[in-house]
């Protein structure tokens, strides 16, 4: 056995996750996402991001799923990890998943990818969910073990809660049995309550995976709105209708209040339960550039010992 995969190791790891994390820690190796089809914003990425930073590549509907090797593989030279997306319902037979997997670990040397359902009414090939990519054991043969799911503190619009529970118990469950290496990146949220419930909620579950929070960058509030209605987090767009003093806080110091009460939240024991951020994760409604300033910005004034 490898002695990163050791028991011990891996004990040390999850002590680490599940930590209460400081706001330095949680800032300082995040990941962000961009379109793949945006050359400007892939170059932008291997000007600007620091050597190992994940990059996730989204899926956009409609687009040729190939389109992400080129750019994935861009990534990778510049010493990046490029983490493409895989819709399952976007998939529209297993001849391309298998393809997609083959290229993407010969182009582009991919280790690891993140699995969505993929926001379709009516699934495009024999596919109908994440898990069901999995079970495909596709990745797995092309020795792709690392894999990321989707993780909803509020809750999939399409998706009663029960079924969406049971779906990541599920997937969870089957990472542990195929010796997958199984992490969780969240939706993104405004407020930090519905993040800390899920998180103590899934820890009681005894799903002690690794959670990256999905924030938005700092964006203007038409926007923001615009995506909150777009991905139906509907108790987020609450905060930001119904509290301007705090959404005009959002468009000012972008994304910082919402780090400041998860922190606080955990770190005053919120339930150890609750505990288990491993970083944050960054949508760029914004704009990459812009979210790239902000977080460059925050890390550099965290740079005494006065900050935590």
């Amino acid at each position: 056995m490898h002695p990163a995969f050791s028991v011990l190791n891996l004990k040390h790891r999850m002590s680490d996750i599940l930590a209460p994390p400081t706001i330095d820690r949680m800032l300082r190796g995040y990941s962000i996402e961009i379109n793949p089809g945006q050359s400007n914003v892939v170059e932008a990425a291997v000007d600007r991001l620091a050597a190992g930073t994940e990059v996730f590549l989204a899926w956009i509907p409609g687009a040729n799923p190939m389109d992400a090797i080129v750019p994935a593989a861009r990534l990778r030279r510049a010493g990046l990890i490029p983490v493409p997306h895989v819709g399952a319902r976007h998939l529209e037979s297993a001849s391309q998943l298998e393809q997609f997997a083959a290229r993407l670990v010969g182009e582009a040397a991919i280790d690891r990818i993140l699995v969505i359902g993929g926001d379709r009414a009516v699934a495009a090939g024999p596919y109908k969910s994440s898990l069901d990519v999995l079970r495909a054991g596709v990745f797995q043969k092309t020795g792709i073990l690392r894999v990321a799911i989707g993780g909803f503190p509020e809750g999939n619009p399409h998706i009663s809660s029960p079924v969406l529970n049971e779906a990541l118990a599920a997937k969870v469950d089957f990472a542990r049995s195929a010796g997958l290496q199984l992490s969780i990146i969240t939706q993104f949220c405004f407020d930090a309550n519905p993040i800390i419930a899920w998180l103590s909620d899934i820890r009681s579950r005894g799903m002690d995976v690794p959670v990256r929070v999905g924030l938005a960058g700092p964006a203007g509030i038409v926007t923001l709105a615009r995506y909150a209605v777009r991905c139906g987090i509907g108790n987020s767009l609450h905060v930001l209708t119904e509290n301007p003093s705090f959404a005009k806080l959002l468009t000012e110091k972008g994304p910082e209040p919402i780090i400041h009460d998860l922190q606080a939240s955990v770190g005053r024991g919120n339930g150890a339960s609750g505990a288990g951020i491993a970083g944050l994760h960054f949508y760029v409604f914004g704009g990459f550039n812009k979210t790239v300033d902000w977080i460059e910005a925050q890390l550099a004034a965290r740079s005494t010992p006065a900050h935590t």
